[in-house]
């Protein structure tokens, strides 16, 4: 019986896998492709790579993603971890009140906030640009960067802290070389969410940025309407391979992290 269900479950596993990592590797291979149509393989070529490096409104849009994802992890690590810290230590009147209101940027759709936003702009006559997408990124970056800290502060051991009180530290000191520490991969994790998804968002920069200040997700859609060009296959092939580095990377630092602790406690 037991090897019956591990067998149903490897297929089940071959299934989902192929699913999601076919189209990629399908993706990949055709931002190769010598033709412009994405269907047809007539040749292999680099010309699109070519193409996609000199297109200045590709590095346009990327440029402004980037710096949207930058400004947008900041101010929301920041905020979002106060907000944490606050919601776990204190008590006061309307906690409940505010905690559901972190949660309501998380749990609605992104194209009421982007419609909202816009709103607000027509409303106090703002000039949209590049700025007037941040707030909309920022607004639910905190719920996420909160969420996460909060996870991380739930499994913090309080006694840490008041022995480092017990031992004369004052209340930033016992922040700073004791909470912070224990805290920070919780803020690390939702930094890193908060960048991945800010640089990946469309409905709020579509809603929300002016002429000449598009985004990346925004450019590709507008692309995207006139045929898919084998160009923003090569620009994801680009993205996917800057991930699995990051992530090669991220997991080389990790294990030599481990290593280092173990040999410390040896």
């Amino acid at each position: 019986m037991r090897a019956k269900t591990r067998k149903v479950l490897f297929i089940y596993s071959l299934v989902v896998f192929a699913f999601l990592y076919i189209p990629i590797i399908v993706l990949i291979v055709f931002s190769f492709n010598d033709s412009k149509l994405g269907t047809v393989w007539t040749g292999f070529t680099f010309d699109w790579y070519i193409k996609l490096f000199s297109n200045s409104h590709i590095h346009a849009a990327l440029l402004n993603s980037l710096f949207v994802a930058m400004i947008t992890t900041i101010l929301s690590t920041i905020f979002g971890t106060l907000a944490a810290l606050a919601l776990y230590r204190y008590t006061f009147v309307g906690k409940r009140s505010i905690d559901f209101l972190f949660l309501i940027p998380v749990i609605i759709p992104d194209i009421v906030i982007a419609v909202a936003l816009l709103a607000i702009y027509g409303l106090l006559n703002i000039n949209l640009g590049l700025l007037t997408v941040i707030p909309g990124h920022v607004v639910w970056g905190i719920s996420f960067v909160m969420l996460v800290v909060l996870a991380r502060l739930s499994g913090l051991d309080r006694s840490l802290e008041e022995a480092a009180k017990d031992l004369g530290a004052n209340e930033w000191q016992t922040f700073w070389r004791v909470t912070f520490p224990l805290i920070f991969p919780g803020i690390l994790a939702g930094a890193l969410l908060t960048f991945t998804l800010s640089l990946d968002e469309f409905e709020v920069a579509f809603f929300t940025a002016g002429p000449g200040s598009s985004t990346l997700p925004v450019l590709v859609y507008s692309m995207v309407r006139l045929g898919v060009s084998p160009e923003i296959n090569a620009l994801s092939t680009i993205l996917i391979l800057v991930v699995i580095i990051a992530i090669i990377i991220w997991g080389v630092f990790i294990n030599k992290t481990k290593d280092n602790r173990g040999s410390l406690n040896d």
